[in-house]
């Protein structure tokens, strides 16, 4: 059985496929596929092992028909696999959820102080041999501690966030999500809020929600707008979910402080206005990049394809729960 690896990933999840020899491995380095050679590559695989810029289509799926039973993606997001497509094919399709919530949710603090305390703006100041006396008046930022922080998503690394606020930095922690979770405000001590509020009370917001049509441009021009004048956003979630455009010229007109950015509508495309304003932090989709949680990600995603081609069962980490008939 064939197994596609469209990108290099950690030897781990590499290691645990080739202990099963009914697993013909076709492992692909450097850049991204292009649509093209996707459909090629795809032909007569029984798994495709994924990572985010691969955008799994109806197309590419059928393309490997019949012999694809799994899509098996190296990320908790999901939004560039056609999942709809996959139930209709009989096609599982899994994801790694839950252990790299650590991982993004520390990015995601540190974006937020880095944009607060101006780390990058200081490094290039003293990088660029500017620094010639003490000055009392550059690079002033704000006192993190008892800061109220909105959190917007509250799943896995949502939580792990308000714990590091509230431990870390005695931050109040609000949250808004489409469901409230009285367990976690009682594990993070966090308050359930309507979306407006948490805009207008927060000095931090940090984005933690899926890109689904309800949350694209959940934060836009109006959004901006409710915030405080000296308020952050940061975004370690989707892309889609900030419209860049209104973004650039908030900052540019300073409706807002600063963002930290570590996703992008068209990645791996930035918005050029971004590029150029200082009170923006940007990352290169970075947020799960510890030696930890990659690893780890790299062993979900393996072990999602032995369970479906040699265990031949249901695997644990399935997304499309709607599938009709698996074609296991």
């Amino acid at each position: 059985m064939k197994v596609l690896v469209t990108r290099e990933i950690p030897r781990a999840g590499i290691e645990l496929l080739k202990k099963r020899p009914a697993l013909e491995l076709d492992i692909r380095k450097g850049p991204p596929l292009s649509d093209k050679d996707l459909k090629k590559a795809a032909v007569g695989t029984s798994a495709i092992l994924c990572v985010i810029p691969d955008k799994i289509t109806k197309e590419v799926m059928q393309a490997a028909s019949p012999t694809l039973k799994l899509v098996s993606t190296y990320s908790v997001g999901y939004d560039h696999i056609d999942t709809k497509a996959a139930s209709e094919l009989g096609i599982y399709v899994t994801n790694t959820p839950g252990d790299l919530a650590q991982s993004v949710a520390e990015h995601s603090m540190a974006l937020l102080m880095a944009v607060a305390r101006k780390i990058v703006e200081a490094d290039k100041f003293m990088t660029e041999k500017r620094y010639k006396y003490w000055d009392p008046m550059i690079f002033i930022g704000p006192v993190l501690e008892g800061k109220t922080i909105g959190i917007i998503g509250f799943g896995r690394i949502g939580q792990k966030l308000a714990k590091i606020a509230k431990g870390g930095f005695n931050m109040r922690v609000l949250y808004h999500d489409i469901n409230r979770d009285d367990k976690a405000e009682l594990e993070t001590g966090a308050m359930y809020v309507g979306l407006d509020d948490l805009l207008e009370k927060s000095d931090f917001i940090s984005l933690h929600v899926p890109l689904m049509p309800s949350t694209n441009h959940i934060i836009g021009e109006r959004e901006l707008k409710k915030m405080k004048p000296n308020a952050y956003l940061i975004n370690t979630s989707r892309g889609p979910v900030v419209d860049e455009d209104a973004l650039a010229k908030a900052l540019k007109e300073n409706w807002i402080e600063g963002a930290g950015i570590d996703v992008y509508e068209n990645e791996p495309n930035v918005y050029p206005l971004l590029r150029k304003i200082p009170n923006a932090i940007l990352t290169p989709h970075i947020g799960s990049a510890t030696r930890e949680a990659r690893i780890e990600m790299a062993r979900m995603a393996a072990e999602s394809i032995i369970e479906v081609l040699v265990d031949k069962k249901s695997p644990t980490y399935l997304v499309n729960k709607d599938i009709k008939s698996p074609r296991v």
